[in-house]
């Protein structure tokens, strides 16, 4: 559990520089010249890292069900606010080819410009790289957001909670 911003901050950065090695990896991938060679290594590429950074945040369901229930249902709240698609859920091939689908223009793009010599692979890299660039990014962003607003509330609750201490062992407080 996630207990300092500072914390917070870490794991946001440390999976940041996890997305611009694997979006460097998509890039490379994209230079060659094989149709629907870079799809598939961008799909198994966001297999892999979307659960890591799910899990560095504390946002795996696993971990997720393992909360108490009020923080489950805040979590789950926070998930459904932010509109993540990926946060809180298994990660399947279906789910990562549904969320490339709708960046359809960039990837379509990417794949035509392959059969442009020289320049096509490059213009194909280049698309690769912010594409999943902006999609790991984006993600981070959401599970930053989401793990942000639950360790505020557990820090709420803490503060209400020393409230009622002091209240009680407060001898003018008596009635």
């Amino acid at each position: 559990m996630i207990e300092t911003r500072e914390e917070l901050d870490a794991i946001k950065k440390s999976c940041q520089t996890m997305v611009t090695k694997s979006a460097s990896l998509s890039a490379g991938t994209a230079i060659i010249p094989v149709p629907g060679l870079d799809i598939g290594s961008d799909v198994a590429i966001l297999m892999r890292i979307i659960p890591k950074i799910n899990s560095k945040f504390g946002l795996t369901p696993e971990q997720i069900d393992g909360l108490d229930t009020d923080s489950k249902l805040f979590v789950m709240t926070a998930i459904s606010n932010t509109g993540s698609k990926m946060a809180g859920k298994y990660i399947t091939q279906n789910l990562i080819i549904s969320l490339l689908s709708k960046m359809g223009v960039r990837v379509a793009a990417k794949g035509a410009s392959k059969f442009v010599p020289l320049i096509g692979s490059a213009v194909a890299g280049g698309i690769s790289f912010t594409a999943m660039k902006y999609m790991g990014n984006s993600h981070i962003d959401d599970c930053y957001n989401i793990a942000l607003a639950a360790l505020e509330n557990r820090q709420l609750e803490n503060m209400a909670e020393a409230e009622i201490v002091i209240e009680a062992d407060d001898p003018t407080k008596a009635n």
